[in-house]
């Protein structure tokens, strides 16, 4: 990776300025270690009339796999050449980013103790990237530096300039030119490349956020495409980008108040303020079930379709529970649930309560005969309806717990989702979500034809239109089968 920054000068404000800002001395050579590979500083030409410095990053292919376990971009378990064989050693990408804030991050805060007043003095900079991958191509380079003040060159590279009918690649060469502080120009390049690439070789956590606001300190709140450049720098995690624009917006009317931000951002006493946050429905729909499961006497639980270990990881807290068994068709999911519940360093009393197992609900299982309870929570509206005759045997008629609980959507709620287009459904897998009235008839034949009683509950709030978002059915084992069940 290669990227060059130039100026021109006076013999009043010779060019060689440059190496005092970068720290970094026109007469050296100098290199430095990286996690990826190591960064060298040469300069090309030092004169007072113009000087100009390099930074060329050797990326060490087999490095950057075992750091990112080999699921980088551009790599996958299964495929081991495509790991190392790739373009990160050779265009511009956040490795090249992470490196100009690691080895100019004296100059990227605009400090200079050797001379004070040149990091808020403009320069004539010229800055070229040979091969810079964009994703949006020309255009988008153009629509991201243009506003903070450079002129840009980005001419697109041939796919093969032997072939010129193949058309262009994805990189462009990028040249920029402008009257700029050094510590602006590091600070746009350490943002916008990355951006413009589109990925990321490192895991996006919260604190990317706080990196973010302060580069883009000065140029981001009010750059005209504010909302790309912050979902594509947090990869776009939804959670993380918004977090960023509501700061960003913060950040904007402070200085448009010519006030600071923490003026602004005082609507809030948190030592008075008492406004409960809303309870997130799956968090509503544990709490029930295990509400409900508190009301019986049972001490050994199936978790019918456990996902990711969510409930079983709930019923754990409460030491009543002596066994839970979750059963998943997904080795996947148990895999997580797995992880989740962390079960390899569980200590051995914890340990024997648990259970994850693989199984399918469509056939009989003899595994999940004897238990006292079982939950199906969110389950059967992931099963064809043809194939729901099948689970309701297994369960009911086969494995036969003295308590069923039965968690399914209600879908006359979904009028009430603002972001739930009409006549969809809640998840992309659910193979059709019921109405009260039809939850309420199919729970009633089931509850009849095996011998049991069943109640149902609202879970969240009870809308006097439409119902609860949830609609749970609590079946219980009739006396007369329980005490038929215990003599045989």
């Amino acid at each position: 990776m290669f990227l060059t920054i130039s100026t021109t000068g006076t013999p009043e404000r010779p060019a060689t300025d440059l190496g005092f800002l970068l720290h970094k001395h026109p007469d050296k050579a100098q290199a430095f270690s990286t996690s990826y590979g190591k960064a060298h500083v040469v300069y090309p030409e030092a004169s007072v009339e113009r000087c100009t410095a390099a930074l060329l990053l050797e990326v060490d292919a087999v490095a950057l796999v075992r750091r990112g376990k080999g699921k980088g971009r551009g790599g996958a378990p299964d495929a081991a050449l495509a790991q190392y064989v790739n373009d990160r050693p050779y265009a511009a990408s956040s490795l090249l980013a992470v490196a100009l804030s690691s080895v100019f991050s004296s100059a990227m805060k605009g400090t200079c103790q050797a001379k004070p007043e040149l990091p808020a003095r403009p320069l004539p900079l010229r800055v070229e990237v040979p091969a810079l991958p964009a994703r949006g191509g020309a255009d988008l380079v153009r629509a991201l530096f243009e506003p903070l003040g450079w002129t840009v060159s980005a001419e697109p590279v041939a796919l093969d300039t032997e072939f010129p009918e193949w058309g262009d690649s994805r990189y462009v060469s990028l040249v920029l030119e402008g009257e700029q502080r050094l510590a602006d120009a590091l600070r746009h390049l350490y943002v916008l490349l990355p951006v413009l690439d589109d990925a990321k070789h490192y895991w996006v956590s919260s604190d990317e956020v706080d990196k973010l606001l302060r580069a883009g300190e000065g140029w981001l709140p009010e750059h005209p495409e504010q909302k790309l450049i912050t979902s594509r720098y947090l990869s776009r995690r939804w959670s993380l980008t918004r977090q960023a624009m509501e700061r960003l917006e913060l950040v904007r009317l402070a200085e448009t108040d010519d006030s600071a931000v923490e003026e602004i951002d005082n609507a809030v006493d948190e030592q008075t303020d008492t406004e409960e946050k809303p309870v997130p429905l799956a968090v509503q729909r544990r709490d029930a079930i295990v509400g409900a499961l508190k009301g019986t006497d049972a001490v050994r639980v199936l978790d019918l379709g456990c996902g990711q270990g969510q409930l079983v990881q709930e019923l754990l807290k409460d030491t009543r529970f002596t066994e839970i068994v979750g059963v998943d068709v997904s080795m996947r999911a148990l895999t997580i649930a797995s992880r989740r519940l962390k079960l390899d360093r569980m200590g051995e009393r914890q340990s024997e309560r648990v259970k994850l197992v693989q199984g399918s609900l469509a056939y009989t299982d003899k595994r999940l005969k004897g238990y006292d309870a079982a939950v199906l929570s969110e389950v059967i509206e992931h099963l064809d309806l043809p194939r729901l005759p099948a689970l309701e045997y297994a369960v009911f008629g086969s494995a036969r717990p003295r308590t069923v609980i039965v968690t399914t959507p209600n879908v006359e709620y979904n009028v009430r989702w603002e972001t739930l287009p009409a006549g969809h459904v809640r998840h992309g897998d659910h193979r059709f979500e019921w109405t009260r009235e039809e939850f309420r008839g199919w729970a009633g034949t089931v509850a009849e034809r095996h011998g049991y009683d069943v109640e149902f509950v609202a879970v969240g709030p009870d809308d006097p239109e439409v119902g609860p978002p949830t609609q749970m059915a609590v079946f219980t084992m009739t006396t007369r089968n329980t005490k038929e069940e215990k003599a045989a």
